[in-house]
């Protein structure tokens, strides 16, 4: 396992992005069409064909996610992602007609000092065709993607992920995209709150402090009291080989939530957007209570991780006042 979002088999991810825009998209797609829900946390989301995913609705399954930048300009890179997936014959059919399914979900990244002064269209559909276009099964973390202009209350934001094998043989897998108003680190030093769920060293083994003080217990939120709830967001997406119904998967979305709160200090504020999709590919058969359990506990430590990592991976943009990236201030040991 490479500890990516790819370990799911028949799961692959691709990402664009402008180094000037500061900003990208991330293509999630799926070799055959997954079962998907979601569960929204967050004051402020923002999202596209989310009431697709609702299990009372008709669609069963999904051909990708879209995840960017760009506040609302950026759901335009589902229709970039659909382009692509049209092209390869994919989507849901209605008689002669094929339709990919595509949901989305953005963040507000345009304030970071990248130039968005693109003119009449916004690049983020083009931008989506080409994540999709290059998707694989290896990706990058980091400033990458639709984690590209990512920020934290106190580092630079980024794009993480993580996965896990239970003992059953099922995999579950996280993709998170970094931009909350709070601290995924305690206080300002080099401990993660992911800490306890940490594999190794996969977001720098620092552990957690030995004593808390209240500066570490501080709120830190940011922009500080002029925050606005468009301005921040954490995206995860969490993939299973499980077999699940789509109210299963949105169970397992909301149990995955749990990762926000492992990691991310504060988190599900009015100030956020924070959502989940969960999607199964349905390749193992799994217990309905006790086994989805145990998958939600699991997912909720796996998106903990990836959300730590996004942080530890990312690197600082080159503008002026710009955040730092957490290595430029601990390094690697």
């Amino acid at each position: 396992m490479k500890n990516l979002l790819t370990d799911i088999a028949g799961v692959r991810v691709g990402h664009a992005h402008d180094a000037t825009l500061a900003s990208g998209v991330t293509a999630i797609l799926f070799d055959k069409p997954a079962v998907a829900s979601l569960d929204i946390r967050g004051g402020g989301p923002g999202t596209r064909d989310s009431a697709l995913l609702d299990p009372v609705n008709t669609v069963d399954g999904i051909d990708g996610i879209a995840l960017a930048g760009g506040s609302a300009f950026g759901l335009d890179a589902a229709g970039g992602m659909q382009g692509w997936l049209a092209e390869q014959g994919r989507g849901f059919a209605i008689a002669d007609a094929v339709i990919p399914i595509v949901p989305g979900a953005i963040v507000f990244d345009l304030l970071n000092g990248g130039n968005k002064k693109w003119g009449r269209f916004s690049p983020y559909r083009d931008l989506g065709y080409t994540a999709a276009s290059t998707a694989g099964d290896d990706f990058a973390l980091g400033t990458v993607g639709a984690g590209f202009g990512a920020t934290t209350a106190n580092f630079k934001g980024g794009l993480g992920s993580a996965s896990a094998e239970l003992p059953n043989g099922i995999r579950v897998a996280a993709l998170a995209v970094v931009n909350a108003v709070g601290s995924v680190t305690v206080g300002d030093g080099p401990w993660f709150w992911s800490a306890p769920y940490e594999i190794g060293d996969e977001f720098g083994g620092r552990g957690m402090p030995a004593t808390f003080t209240d500066d570490m217990r501080a709120m830190r939120v940011k922009g500080a009291a002029t925050a606005t709830a468009i301005e921040n967001t954490t995206l995860v997406a969490v993939v299973t080989d499980a077999l699940l119904t789509k109210a299963q998967a949105q169970r397992l979305a909301m149990s995955a939530q749990t990762g926000f709160a492992r990691a991310i200090y504060p988190v599900h504020a009015p100030l956020d957007g924070d959502l989940v999709f969960a999607a199964a590919t349905g390749a193992k058969p799994i217990d309905p209570l006790y086994g989805l359990t145990e998958l939600g506990t699991v997912a909720a430590n796996v998106v903990a991780r990836a959300i730590a990592r996004g942080v530890y991976e990312a690197t600082a943009l080159p503008f002026p006042d710009a955040l730092p990236a957490w290595k430029d201030r601990f390094g690697r040991s």
